[in-house]
C-alpha cells in the first residue's frame, strides 16, 4: 500500500509540474508577443525571437526578452523534475528519457538566448526532438485513448520539424515553428492532467 501511495503521490507532483510548466509557456509567450515592439509577426518571427533575433545585428527587446527567457528556465527546470518523479511512479526510462530531454532543451533555451550561436540554436533543436519524441514515448505508460492523441502530437512536431523548409514558405518561418513547437506544449498540458487524474484516483 505505501508503494502504491508513493507511486501516486509522484504521478500527482509529475503531473502539476508538467501542467504549470505548459501553462507558464504558453502565457508567457503570450505575454512576450504582447510587449515586443510594433512589427512582431507570429506568421514571420521565430519563437526565440522574444528572447534575441538571430546575428548579426540581433534584436533584444525589453521586457519580452526577460519575460521569455525566465519562462524557458522555469519551464526547462519544471519538466525535469516532472521527468524524476515520471521515472520514479513508473521506472520507463525509454518513456522518462525524451522527456528529460525536453525539459534540458527547454532550459538551455532560457539561458541562451536567440543570438548566442551555436548553443541557441542545439538547445532549440533538442527541445523539439525530445518534445516529439517524448510525446510519443509516452504512449507507452499511457492507459486510456489518450495514449493515440499523444503520438498524433508527437508525430505533428517531428513532421513539421523535418519538413521545415517546405512549409516554412507556406506559414512562414514563424508559422511552421509554432506547429513544432505548439503541439509539444499541448502534450504537456494533456500529459499533466492525465497524469494528475490517474494519480489521485488511485489514491482513492
Amino acid at each position: 500500500m505505501g508503494i502504491r501511495s508513493s507511486n501516486s503521490n509522484a504521478m500527482i507532483i509529475s503531473g502539476m509540474l508538467f501542467f504549470l510548466a505548459a501553462a507558464i509557456v504558453f502565457m508567457g509567450i503570450i505575454t512576450a508577443e504582447m510587449f515586443y515592439p510594433a512589427g512582431y509577426s507570429t506568421g514571420h518571427n521565430e519563437i526565440s525571437d522574444l528572447g534575441a533575433t538571430r546575428p548579426p545585428n540581433s534584436i533584444i527587446a525589453e521586457p519580452s526578452a526577460t519575460i521569455f527567457d525566465n519562462v524557458m528556465r522555469a519551464a526547462g527546470i519544471m519538466i525535469l523534475v516532472g521527468t524524476f518523479f515520471v521515472f520514479r511512479a513508473y521506472g520507463d526510462l525509454l518513456a522518462a528519457v525524451p522527456m528529460g530531454l525536453l525539459g534540458l532543451g527547454a532550459l538551455g533555451v532560457g539561458v541562451f538566448s536567440g543570438n548566442v550561436v551555436p548553443m541557441h540554436p542545439l538547445f532549440a533543436l533538442l527541445t523539439f526532438v525530445g518534445g516529439g519524441l517524448a510525446a510519443i514515448c509516452s504512449y507507452r505508460i499511457i492507459r486510456s485513448p489518450f495514449r493515440y492523441i499523444v503520438v498524433l502530437l508527437g508525430v505533428t512536431t517531428l513532421f513539421f520539424l523535418v519538413t521545415n523548409e517546405y512549409f516554412g514558405t507556406v506559414l512562414g518561418t514563424g508559422g511552421v515553428e509554432r506547429w513544432i513547437a505548439y503541439p509539444v506544449v499541448l502534450w504537456l498540458l494533456g500529459m499533466g492532467g492525465y497524469l494528475i487524474g490517474v494519480g489521485s484516483s488511485e489514491i482513492k
